[in-house]
């Protein structure tokens, strides 16, 4: 199967199938995703979600944000991956977002990398979720899945960006994200993908070169 074909069945099956598919951490505004955004690197939505209440409500806004240091954040975010750095990097973010971006979160994904904490990947979520922007976002999920089902070869996660922001349609990225994103979070697993239960293996090439080392073992056996 040609890579063109494989993208329009891609788009074609999610559009019908997740028309609405967004992110599954909990924001009111573009600060309060910013921050989610920041504390779920290299952890989990669900346990995201279960610190920013609390979080959000002691600091609504990036002026309350900056006005402490990162060791009153760090109360506030102890059970999430890496507390003090991202302590660290909340209080640095909400100084700049407050004195350089005039209290706005930006648009463009480069002067987003400019805040503490906000590396490409995370730029791209707030691109692409907040604005719409044709932004991809590449994690470990979107990594692998894209990987698997051929839309990439890529190596590196900008290698996968490329490819994807490349040939999906161009109003078509911004959800793109979050189609792979759930799609890898309850499907394809990483170790033990779901292929049985996979409704899209008609245009996965791991589902076709699975099906071909059973048929060889078939044969030799």
């Amino acid at each position: 199967m040609l890579k063109k074909e494989r993208y329009k069945l891609f788009v074609e099956h999610f559009s019908a199938k997740q028309p609405d598919a967004e992110t599954e951490l909990h924001y009111n505004n573009p600060y309060q995703l910013l921050v989610a955004v920041i504390l779920s690197a290299q952890c989990t939505d669900k346990r995201v979600n279960m610190v920013t209440p609390a979080l959000f409500q002691r600091f609504p806004n990036a002026k309350a944000l900056a006005e402490v240091t990162p060791d009153i954040v760090f109360d506030y975010i102890r059970s999430i991956s890496y507390p003090n750095n991202k302590a660290k990097h909340l209080v640095g973010m909400a100084n700049m977002l407050l004195h350089d971006f005039n209290d706005e979160v930006p648009s463009d994904v480069d002067q987003l990398q400019k805040m503490p904490g906000v590396g490409r990947k995370t730029a791209n979520v707030i691109a692409s979720v907040i604005y719409n922007a044709p932004a991809m976002a590449v994690d470990t999920h979107v990594f692998r899945v894209a990987n698997r089902l051929g839309l990439t070869n890529g190596k590196t996660p900008l290698a996968v960006e490329k490819d994807l922001v490349k040939h999906l349609p161009q109003q078509d990225i911004h959800i793109a994200h979050h189609w792979l994103i759930l799609h890898g979070r309850y499907v394809c697993l990483a170790r033990s993908p779901k292929c049985e239960v996979c409704e899209i293996t008609y245009m996965c090439r791991y589902f076709e070169r699975q099906n071909a080392l059973r048929e060889k073992e078939k044969t030799t056996s």
